[in-house]
């Protein structure tokens, strides 16, 4: 008998063990009308743990989750989430208040929430009413937009500066993410804060070094065709007549191969400093290959003509699956390839002032 409790004091202890890092939640959900429905969300899965629908003006959830599980819940059709940490104290929310009482993680947490949301989303009012100007009231207001921009960012950013010590801020990894640099991001991480360990902080992070060793394996190859001959293709002109390249590169003279798109907004800004370059090296030996990346031929012409895009142009028509994309690893535009008369690639991307500068020093100027 003495053996059988024994052996039962041991499976308890082992029980306790494998469920020390869970914690019981009570969340009791108000400001919802009657019949609406309200969920609860792990965010760190993003898996709906229970809808329940409202009645007498409250909705009750209880259950166990892993300690300081992230947690949210929204109503049906809702724009506004109520996060907290499952820290086991009871959580008491008002979605229509956008208010939360509990721990005091949690009631700090659900501040920096709202501070945070009410700047993002005066931002994006405000970046709506600029649209709405004239261009020259455009570039009156630019300083004063770019000051409502950073004042996002640094509400974000003053959310990390200031938890360091607690959980909050990988609650806003979202955010963070796309707002730090990578250094800084490297810089958050190396740190002891305690936020860097939670995994919803280090989902984020996962998601950021792939994307940053694929920017690396890109840049890695856009480096590596630098010195190398070009590659030849063949697409059709604006009449649909087939061209290769080795019709213009590679034969007496320089050329700059412009990867472009009648879509986008950077290569048409950069485009007059592409035509002034033409304009100016043109009748010393400068040739211009746009190839596009457009898919509709009536906006592809038509932009050629409004920009005053005098060289040859080229395109399949078949968007970012052009086999220029491939061929040249180019995953985003606008972009270049400066090639010298033997057909050697000798320079990649330049724009702005740096392909100016490039051009008067193989011009000699």
């Amino acid at each position: 008998m003495k053996k059988l409790t024994f052996l039962t004091s041991i499976l308890a202890v082992a029980l306790l063990c494998a469920c020390s890092n869970t914690v019981n939640y009570q969340v009791n959900v108000s400001g919802v009308e009657d019949g609406s429905s309200v969920t609860l969300t792990d965010l760190l899965s993003g898996d709906a743990l229970e809808t329940k629908e409202c009645a007498d003006g409250l909705v009750e959830f209880s259950g166990q989750a892993d300690k300081n599980a992230l947690l949210a819940v929204q109503k049906e059709d809702g724009d506004w989430q109520t996060m907290f940490f499952a820290d086991g104290k009871p959580v008491s929310v008002n979605l229509q208040e956008k208010s939360l009482s509990g721990s005091e993680l949690n009631e700090k947490l659900n501040a920096c929430d709202k501070a945070a949301t009410e700047a993002y989303e005066s931002a994006l009012k405000a970046i709506e009413e600029f649209g709405e100007l004239t261009k020259e009231e455009q570039e009156a207001k630019m300083e004063e937009i770019q000051g409502v921009i950073d004042g996002v960012q640094d509400s974000y950013k003053q959310i990390l500066e200031d938890n360091s010590d607690n959980l909050i801020p990988a609650a806003f990894m979202p955010m963070l993410t796309q707002m730090l640099e990578r250094e800084e991001l490297d810089e958050v991480f190396s740190s002891k804060n305690a936020f860097t360990k939670h995994p919803y902080a280090l989902k984020f992070k996962q998601s950021m070094d792939e994307y940053y060793a694929k920017m690396d394996e890109m840049e890695a190859a856009k480096e590596k065709i630098i010195g190398s001959q070009f590659i030849d293709l063949e697409e059709p002109d604006v009449d649909g007549n087939m061209h290769k390249l080795s019709e213009y590169v590679g034969q007496g003279k320089w050329v700059l191969i412009d990867f472009w798109a009648s879509w986008c907004g950077p290569c048409r800004r950069e485009m007059p400093n592409v035509v002034a370059a033409y304009n100016k090296y043109h009748s010393k030996g400068l040739e211009i290959v746009g190839l596009s990346f457009d898919n509709d031929k009536e906006a592809w012409v038509k932009a050629i003509k409004e920009l005053e895009m005098p060289w040859i142009h080229l395109s399949d028509l078949k968007g970012w699956q052009t086999v220029a994309s491939d061929t040249y690893n180019v995953k985003s535009i606008p972009a270049s390839l400066l090639i010298n008369p033997e057909g050697v690639v000798v320079a990649r991307d330049l724009r702005g002032d740096a392909l100016g500068e490039k051009l008067s020093e193989v011009f000699g100027e």
